[in-house]
């Protein structure tokens, strides 16, 4: 049974904490954060206030870091310096270089790491990667991604409106399709970026050139309060496939339509998609990845430094 902590139980915790608790070969024992009653509904973990405290009173296998950007790297480095096993919330830093102090770390004391970049286990994500792959239908031709919110003023502290500690939306919502992008694609031959940055509005569109094809992106916080919306469009050469309001259809060009959320009772025989939680699904293969005494190369630190590096240009 491997004994885990979790750090920062802020609005993410939300994903990570239920995950821990369904899996049976793990047992969420301890949370910290500087707000006590940011854990009053968990009272059958430990709660401490002081990450030290946690650190030297429990046994910990892993820890779970849900902190504020800024604190990433700082806090997984401690834990891994004695041996605990790091999953790390998006994105692992706003500094290309702390992607090898982390990674370097975690070489050092045998331990794994890896950051969660949830978009690499989200089933409607991944079958554009198996598509892209296989070539199912033909060549992907172009791609639409569009990931959109109002402005985040429940943050603690604010740290979100704080471009030093968060990035703003390079770093919150953008990262999610540019690092699927990369982990998909590889690295773009050309960026072109248009942004619109006003003290509480903040939008990006952007096209990433691969060959052959191009991606076009939209992010926003708007200062109205639009509700979040998460959606994609791909274009291959013999089918349209669309994710949108929690539907995943593909349009193929001879006119039959499939309706994946219903493939299953349709018996197409086509494909399968997954109804899996990301976020579990993301824990999970860490976990497994922690028994097996294998380093989890899902997520490769040589791709988070191109996403950094490409965010900090926007």
């Amino acid at each position: 049974m491997l004994k885990i902590g979790l750090v920062g139980v802020g609005g993410i915790s939300g994903s990570h904490i239920p995950a821990w608790d369904a899996m049976e070969d793990t047992k969420l024992v301890a949370l910290c954060d500087i707000r006590p009653e940011r854990m009053e509904p968990y009272p059958d973990k430990r709660h401490y206030t002081d990450f030290d405290e946690m650190l030297e009173k429990e046994e910990l296998d892993i820890l779970d870091i849900c902190l504020p950007t800024f604190l990433h790297v700082d806090f997984a480095v401690k834990a891994m310096k004695r041996g605990i096993h790091v999953i790390c919330e998006k994105p692992i830093s706003l500094n290309e270089e702390d992607v090898d102090r982390a990674y370097q770390t975690a070489r050092e004391n045998h331990v794994c790491f890896m950051v969660a970049q949830v978009l690499r286990f989200w089933p409607e994500y991944l079958l554009i990667k198996e598509l892209y792959d296989s070539g199912k239908y033909g060549k992907l031709l172009s791609g639409q991604m569009s990931r959109l919110n109002g402005y985040p003023k429940w943050s603690w502290d604010n740290w979100m409106l704080d471009e030093k500690r968060s990035g703003l939306i390079p770093f919150d919502l953008h990262i999610h399709d540019l690092d699927f992008c990369i982990y998909a694609f590889g690295t773009p031959e050309n960026v072109q970026e248009h942004r619109v940055k006003l003290p509480k509005q903040d939008y990006i569109s952007a096209v990433y050139q691969f060959p052959g094809f191009f991606i076009t992106t939209e992010c926003s916080w708007y200062a109205a309060p639009y509700p979040f919306q998460a959606s994609f469009r791909f274009l291959f050469e013999q089918a349209l496939v669309e994710w949108k309001d929690g539907k995943c259809l593909i349009y193929q060009n001879g006119g039959q339509i499939l309706d994946l959320s219903t493939a299953a009772d349709n018996d197409t025989g086509n494909i399968d998609l997954p109804q899996t939680n990301a976020y579990a699904e993301e824990i999970r293969y860490f976990k497994d990845c922690v028994k097996e005494g294998r380093f989890p190369d899902k997520v490769k630190p040589e791709e988070l430094k191109q996403v950094l590096r490409l965010l900090n240009s926007l």
